[in-house]
């Protein structure tokens, strides 16, 4: 059943394609539907909504009368009944040799009468909110940090790793290994990366995102935030997908070759490679989202320099045999900025 909405839609869209040339039965194959159902939809006042609703339909013949409804309703208010679900009443109506109707039919009785609601003590069910989103068009704008585990000496014990990058130009921007996770060394973390960044002579708002684990909720941390003038934000509960940026880093660490994956012996061993990881990734590692340079060439705005310099080799490449080209040459730029968990469109 088509609503009344995207009938209007389809016939906009129609008409809008053969004002363009297009033939009727054609534009209507596109939206897959027949020429018949297009002058259906279509009157002399406009686009006809769905007729089915509103035809008046007789009461089936088994439907329970207006007494046998209010039976129902007694019977399930009755103090003996008032906690139990309509398979019980049912199932004890039964042994007793008695039969109204069927569980189904009790729960629609029980909903036109506005009497099935959730009766436990949990929270009730809220409908899913939407992702955080915030944009980036430079870098100290938007940071994403999260917190690891590496894998200590002996099995079940670990270090924390904690990571931070930039999400404009993917640069790391802050690291530590701790042998705890707390608040006070989250906001250790925190500044030392401020500072490292020079954040403190830029009148620039930083937005800095994080899951929900209990450091970035404690509240040494977040009064750290706001002694440093940044702006916290979270992702959803339980939805590893909001914090993607941070996720895929350290998917990159832990699966780079050498990563000891029977344990560090040390702390300091773990800092050692960490640091060492940090060193390659900014300054050597040429991201593939970043159209292959490094992130600290993307930080500093040497990138796009370096990228117009590949497209003028590529460019005179080609006027040198351009039978080699059957097109133009491919895009050598980045994005102008970057968006952490993009609104997904809705198709109509």
């Amino acid at each position: 059943m088509t609503s009344l909405p995207d009938r209007q839609q389809a016939i906009t869209l129609i008409e809008q394609a053969q004002s363009s040339g297009a033939r009727l039965e054609k534009a209507c194959a596109l939206l897959n539907l027949t020429v018949r159902t297009y002058q259906r939809w279509t009157t002399d006042k406009g686009v006809k909504a769905d007729q089915r609703p509103l035809v008046p339909r007789a009461a089936p013949s088994n439907k329970l009368t207006n007494q046998e409804r209010q039976a129902v309703v007694s019977l399930c208010n009755q103090k003996e009944y008032r906690s139990c679900p309509p398979a019980f009443i049912v199932a004890d109506q039964l042994d007793q040799g008695r039969y109204l109707a069927s569980e189904s039919t009790f729960y629609r009785v029980l909903r036109e009468y506005d009497q099935v609601h959730p009766r436990g003590r949990q929270k009730a069910p809220e409908s899913r909110r939407q992702a955080t989103t915030h944009k980036a068009t430079q870098p100290n704008q938007l940071w994403s940090w999260d917190i690891s585990w590496l894998p200590g000496p002996a099995r079940g014990t670990w270090f924390y790793l904690y990571l931070m990058l930039d999400v404009y130009s993917r640069k790391i921007v802050g690291h530590e290994v701790y042998d705890s996770e707390t608040g006070e060394l989250a906001s250790e973390f925190i500044e030392k990366a401020y500072w490292r960044e020079h954040l403190a002579t830029k009148d620039k708002p930083l937005v800095l995102h994080s899951d929900n684990g209990s450091p970035m909720k404690a509240s040494t941390f977040l009064e750290k935030l706001y002694d440093l003038g940044i702006t916290p934000s979270k992702s959803r509960p339980r939805v590893s997908n909001d914090n993607a940026y941070s996720e895929s880093l350290f998917k990159t660490l832990k699966f780079r070759p050498g990563f000891p994956t029977n344990g560090f012996t040390t702390i300091e061993q773990a800092r050692d490679w960490v640091l060492a990881f940090v060193r390659w990734y900014n300054t050597e590692h040429r991201h593939s989202a970043l159209n292959y340079v490094t992130p600290q060439q993307r930080h500093n705005g040497e990138a796009d320099q370096i990228l117009f310099q590949r497209q003028r080799v590529i460019e005179a490449a080609k006027a040198e045999n351009p039978r080699r080209w059957s097109g133009d040459i491919r895009k050598l730029s980045l994005p102008e900025s970057v968006t952490l968990n993009p609104e997904t469109a809705v198709n109509c």
